[in-house]
């Protein structure tokens, strides 16, 4: 069993957890994930490593509830267990001193930047960091991205905070503006492919996908993805690809998959996930 030690909301149905694994601990890296599974009876979730502590042996993990399984794990609280509680799986984050690199964190995606972000500054990178949400009050972790950037910019969709607009937006005025060495995104599907559209090829830039997983081992193949024509799973050969070789319309199609599964086991679990799955 794996204790939460601590549990903060960072905004509405983003819930923190620092969760007691001090076997994990000295092996976790930037860009790796865990999974969890609640209890017997509950699904395997995969989850990015937000963050780590080596000498409290504890691993920070950041969710947001939009399904039956992430709302019963945000009904815990500091205290409580979690029965499985496996990693660090996935391969880290490739961190060297490349230059000067942008970080584009969105929603939930902000969290698995952060330790990537952090990691490259003190490789002696320039780090630009793009953060959004939809709006202020979903916005999450800015001042811990603030201490690990060398500048932070931040957008809102709907102009609470920050320059209204979307993160591509504001990637777009710093790649003008200066000379790019890398870009790394994290957050929704719809976000990382057009990241990935507005940065040259010339700029590598990287992403992390993070399709319907099962195992994590490699085994089940649910994870599969399609990067520059062949298959690869995320578990083992991710979660970080180069996104401009990724088939974007693969990785959407696929995230769709079990929509009426999901929203059947909300109904049957009352969750209150239900109104929001359904827009």
């Amino acid at each position: 069993m794996f204790r939460i030690v601590a549990k903060r909301e960072l905004a509405p149905r983003i819930k923190l957890f620092e969760v007691e694994a001090p076997e994990l601990v000295p092996k976790a890296r930037p860009g790796q994930f865990i999974i969890l599974r609640i209890d017997e009876e509950g699904e395997r979730i995969p989850l990015t490593i937000a963050d780590f502590d080596r000498e409290k042996g504890t691993i920070t993990i950041i969710f947001q509830e939009v399904g039956k399984t992430t709302e019963l794990l945000g009904e815990l609280q500091a205290g409580d267990s979690i029965l499985d509680f496996v990693g660090p799986l996935g391969c880290p984050s490739e961190i060297e001193r490349f230059g000067t690199v942008v970080c584009v964190g969105g929603g939930v995606g902000v969290a698995p930047v952060f330790p990537i972000a952090r990691a490259l500054r003190e490789a002696g990178n320039r780090v630009v960091s793009i953060i959004g949400a939809r709006s202020r009050d979903m916005l999450v972790w800015e001042d811990e991205m603030r201490n690990v950037s060398s500048e932070l910019l931040v957008a809102t969709d709907d102009g609470s905070y920050g320059i209204k607009g979307f993160v591509t937006d504001i990637l777009v005025e710093v790649l003008n503006r200066e000379k790019v060495d890398r870009v790394v995104a994290i957050g929704p599907a719809v976000m990382m492919r057009e990241v990935c559209r507005v940065t040259p090829e010339s700029i590598p830039t990287v992403v992390s996908l993070n399709p319907i997983m099962v195992d994590g081992t490699g085994m089940c193949g649910a994870c599969r993805v399609e990067v520059g024509g062949k298959t690869r799973f995320a578990c083992v050969d991710g979660p970080e690809f180069d996104g401009h070789q990724v088939n974007w319309e693969l990785v959407l199609k696929r995230a769709k998959m079990f929509v009426e599964e999901e929203r059947i086991a909300m109904e049957r679990g009352g969750c209150r996930c239900q109104e929001s799955a359904r827009r």
